[in-house]
């Protein structure tokens, strides 16, 4: 009733709408704004309609006159300066109160640019600015005054019904606009207050702070562009980003979620930060502990965030522990976007540079240890980046992280000194982002490893030989003995029930990707990827010694003993890092899992259900028409051959394992030789698939399988064949893919020619090249795209990298990817997957043919056994050593083959030969001359040589070397 009652005094001193109104209403004695300040009310159409008059004559006087101190306080605002402030106060509050509760009647005017000044949210904007213009002497108490009713809330609610209205009608942003709105202004001068000194503005409530209530709102920048080039470069960013890194990590949960479920408050503060300190970071004098706080709110958020799939279904983690499952919100995709996006090569290179510049301008010896800036600053950019990794897909960052920042060396050189100085204890004590307990090599080398990693990617050998980059050779050997260390301590000395501790900086129990279980489960991951990796290079060309790949712990037996049944830390390491243990204990480990396959899927009945017979000249055609139809089960089981000579005669023999030794390396000899046209050599003479196979052979598909599978049992039943393989389709077993610093193993010259393109100085388009390679198989010339519309595509200097890449791809992957397939589906029938990984590509051709140094015949001696009244040391057998010593290589081998079946001796030495090698008297005592002139035999299924005992050196080498060579297959058995 009372404002009621003076609503009607108002309406009769002033008129309804003002119209006996003057400037001089607005002074101390007048009761215009005393009788509106009291009576108002935001909802009521005709109290707004009287503000908008009043607002209008205030603005035209200020625009006139200039003074609003002299307007509302007289000649003395001293003395009337506390009725002032109350009237400022109350007006500003008002003019926002009539914007924000009818924000969904004015939406369309709400984000219009200042120069619609007749809008009537316009006027009431304007006023507000005009009220609060930091120069007048009331401006801190009234902003002090808005603070304290929650004026950002207001603001937040006008801008979300603007953006509302905008999309409703398929309006234009003010982006397009051309000037800021008075929105905007606003929120300037109010945001821009705080921190300004003197202030005497009480503290906010952070649910209804700044950054709280503004700064979430969904693609906050698009909509006000003006308001984001202020808050980016004049210290306001600095501000706020400080202000949230000291009190959000606390209050995430209490951030608006009202634009809609899609837009948690968090995810769009997050997307908001990351597109405006893409300039802040920029800023000359963007100080470090701008950079610090940054990355500490940064973490949290991105923390709080769901993982991120890109378009393709990427995985942000090549291996990480899930942290989604209890996330049961959905993030709109275009906010994905805007975050991902805004993590990009420009926002890491400032982020770097300010974190590290003044690192990287000087230099730091490797002697002197971190400092505690430093340590700040690598703990800060590493929790930053591993929950990055955790979160996003890793092709929006890694790329930017590798080419584009100094991020490897500021690491390597802190791990570097850090291990030289033995400084990893004090770091972990230092580091806010880790449990005190926590190893303090295990974040950084968490982030070094993935990023170090990519970088190896598109280095090619000179690179990395020749100029030693990205790290020096001496630098790499250092580093591996470091990966070493920390990958053994992970996977073997660090219980698997790792605490799940939460960093400083985590937002809820339920998040994952700051625990140390999480940091170390990705740490395992990166770590061995990278170690293996390095592997690769050092077996192209060796920079170090193998043994420095090799854990000390895994060398025992007691690790192999354990290995072998079964332990599920030692079944771990072989998964993920077998280059930890050494070459012979892993061939031990997997003889002995041959042995429990053979154990589990062997035949249960006495004789063997599966005998060919294979006509020795048809040998391919023969035994691809009947073997290839066996399944997994039959080919796992013994397989007996007889075979056929040349006149249609079965040879004599019974086939006890030997026989089918020599079936094995005889076909394989014939299959894998390049004039049956299924692979080819390089220059090297080692083979690959031959990518014009099908042009050949109409069914070379079925045939690389059935080759697969005669691997796969070569293998499987320990026979060592005589086929060696280029180094990139050795990787292939592992199921690798090839990249550019494969290409030497297949095409030297075309590896060459695209050197030359990657370095070369000039125009690269001048050269005529486009995204095209041509083919020529058997005489048909193929020009083939490398991608969509590669024939149009001018090779530039821009994509001359892509371009080498498409090429690499092509040559090492793309052409053979079929007849790889088929192939690798038939060696998997027998050799599993998992038991390939734990070699490199030097040792699965090691497992295939054994080593091609020469025979050990010292080895074969001191395993050889003897009767028939044969010892060690009887004259005879000494003769025989001698003889067999004196043969040359291919001798040696052949005499291997007519005494076992096989020209190549067990992988790890005649120790492992099964039967032991025995060497048996052929005649007895009262032995005639006739008898001593026969030739010796064998029995390859007993490993066994019937040897008559010659007289001297002579007769033996010439019936040796005439039983060896005879080829009359197991006749002379």
């Amino acid at each position: 009733m009372a404002r009621l009652k003076v609503r009607e005094q108002f309406s009769s001193t002033f008129g309804g709408h003002c119209q006996k109104a003057d400037w001089h209403c607005f002074g101390p004695d007048s009761e215009f704004l005393r009788q509106m300040l009291f009576f108002f009310t935001a909802n009521n159409n005709g109290d707004v309609s009287i503000l908008l008059e009043a607002c209008q004559r205030l603005l035209q006087y200020v625009g006139h006159n200039g003074s609003i101190v002299s307007l509302f306080a007289g000649p003395d605002y001293s003395s009337k300066h506390s009725l002032v402030e109350h009237r400022v106060k109350k007006l500003s509050y008002i003019c926002l109160q009539a914007v924000y509760q009818n924000r969904n009647h004015l939406a369309n005017e709400i984000l219009m640019p200042s120069k619609y000044s007749t809008m009537p949210t316009i006027i009431l904007l304007e006023t507000v600015a005009c009220l609060i213009n930091p120069e007048l002497p009331w401006a801190c108490k009234v902003v002090d005054y808005l603070l304290q009713r929650k004026v950002f809330s207001l603001l937040r609610g006008m801008v979300l019904a603007g953006v509302k209205s905008l999309m409703q009608q398929n309006l234009k942003t003010p982006e397009s606009r051309g000037s800021a709105s008075s929105l905007e202004h606003v929120l300037i001068l109010i945001a821009s207050h705080a921190g300004q000194d003197p202030c005497c503005c009480s503290s906010v409530d952070p649910r209804w702070s700044f950054s709280s209530q503004i700064l979430t709102i969904p693609f906050l920048w698009h909509h006000l562009p003006y308001f984001k080039e202020v808050f980016s470069t004049r210290g306001l960013g600095r501000y706020y980003i400080h202000q949230m890194a000291s009190c959000l990590p606390s209050h995430v949960s209490v951030l608006p979620n009202d634009a809609s479920l899609e837009y948690p408050g968090y995810a769009c503060l997050l997307g908001n930060l990351l597109e405006a300190a893409g300039v802040v970071l920029s800023e000359r004098n963007c100080a470090f502990n701008t950079a610090v706080d940054f990355v500490a709110v940064s973490t949290s958020l991105l923390e709080a965030l769901p993982t991120v799939k890109s378009s393709a279904g990427e995985k942000p983690a090549d291996n990480d522990v899930t942290v989604d499952e209890e996330f049961k919100e959905t993030v709109n995709a275009d906010l994905e976007r805007q975050i991902c996006s805004a993590i990009d090569s420009c926002l890491l290179q400032n982020l770097v540079n300010a974190l590290f510049g003044e690192t990287l301008h000087t230099g730091i010896s490797g002697r002197d240890e971190p400092s505690d800036e430093e340590v700040e600053a690598i703990g800060a950019v590493c929790a930053f980046l591993h929950v990055t990794f955790s979160t996003l897909p890793l092709a929006f960052v890694m790329t930017g992280l590798a080419y584009r920042t100094e991020l490897v060396p500021v690491l390597w050189n802190f791990i570097k000194r850090c291990h030289e100085n033995q400084r990893w204890p004090v770091f972990s004590k230092q580091i806010a982002h880790l449990p005190g307990d926590t190893p303090g090599w295990l974040l950084p080398l968490a982030v070094f490893c993935p990023v170090y990693k990519h970088m190896l990617m598109i280095v090619d050998n000179e690179e990395f030989y020749e100029q030693e980059k990205p790290l020096s050779l001496k630098d790499t050997r250092c580093l591996i003995i470091i990966l070493k260390q920390a990958l053994w301590q992970l996977l073997w000395t660090i219980p698997t029930h790792a605490s799940s501790q939460k960093i400083s900086t985590s937002l809820s129990s339920s998040h994952k990707k700051l625990s140390v279980e999480s940091i170390q489960n990705r740490s395992r991951d990166v770590i061995s990827k990278l170690l293996s990796q390095l592997q690769d290079w050092n077996n192209r060309r060796p920079f170090a010694p193998g043994i420095d790949f090799h854990s000390q712990e895994a060398m025992s037996e007691t690790f192999v003993s354990q290995a072998i049944l079964g332990n599920a830390r030692a079944s771990e390491i072989l998964k993920q890092a077998p280059f930890l243990v050494p070459f012979t204990s892993r061939v031990r480990i997997f003889t002995s899992m041959l042995a429990a396959s053979k154990e589990r899927y062997g035949p249960h009945h006495a004789l063997p259900r599966n005998q060919f017979k294979i006509r020795r000249n048809r040998i391919l055609e023969d035994a691809f028409n009947q073997l290839n139809m066996l399944s997994e089960e039959d080919l796992r089981g013994p397989i007996r051959v007889t075979f056929v000579n040349e006149f249609g005669v079965e040879e004599a023999g019974i086939d006890g394992g030997g026989i089918f030794k020599d079936f094995m390396e005889n076909i394989t000899q014939t299959a894998f030789d390049v004039q049956y046209g299924l692979f080819k050599e390089t220059a090297d003479h080692l083979l690959y698939p031959n990518p014009g196979s099908g042009l050949i052979h109409e069914q070379h598909l079925q045939f690389f399988h059935f080759l697969g599978s005669l691997l796969g049992k070569a293998m499987y039943e320990g026979i060592l064949v005589d086929i060696p393989f280029a180094t990139f389709f050795l990787s292939k077993f592992k199921r690798k893919h090839n990249y550019l610093h494969d290409l030497p193993s297949l095409d030297p010259e075309l590896y060459r020619h695209l050197l030359f393109l990657k370095h070369y100085e000039g125009d690269i388009s001048e050269l005529e090249l486009y995204f095209v390679i041509v083919t020529n198989e058997y005489g048909e010339q193929r020009e083939e795209e490398l991608l969509p519309g590669g024939k149009e595509k001018r090779v530039t200097n821009d994509n001359v990298i892509q371009f080498i890449h498409l090429i690499s791809n092509h040559r090492l992957n793309y052409q053979i990817r079929h007849q790889s397939s088929h192939f690798l589906r038939g060696f998997e029938q027998l050799i599993q997957k998992e038991w390939i990984e734990m070699f490199n590509e030097h040792e699965i051709q090691l497992l295939i043919s054994g080593s091609l140094e020469s025979m050990d015949i010292d080895d074969l001696r001191s395993n050889a056994h003897y009767s028939g009244g044969y010892h060690p040391h009887h004259h005879v057998i000494e003769m025989f050593w001698e003889v067999l010593k004196s043969f040359s290589l291919e001798y040696q081998k052949k005499f291997l083959k007519f005494v076992t079946g096989c020209s190549r001796g067990p992988l790890l030495g005649f120790k492992y030969l099964e039967p032991q090698f025995c060497i048996q008297r052929a005649a007895p005592l009262n032995v005639s001359e006739e008898d001593l002139d026969r030739l010796p035999t064998s029995a390859t299924c007993m490993n066994l040589l019937k040897l008559p005992p010659y007289k001297n050196k002579e007769q033996m080498q010439t019936k040796l070397m005439y039983a060896i060579s005879a080829d009359a297959g197991f006749d002379l058995s």
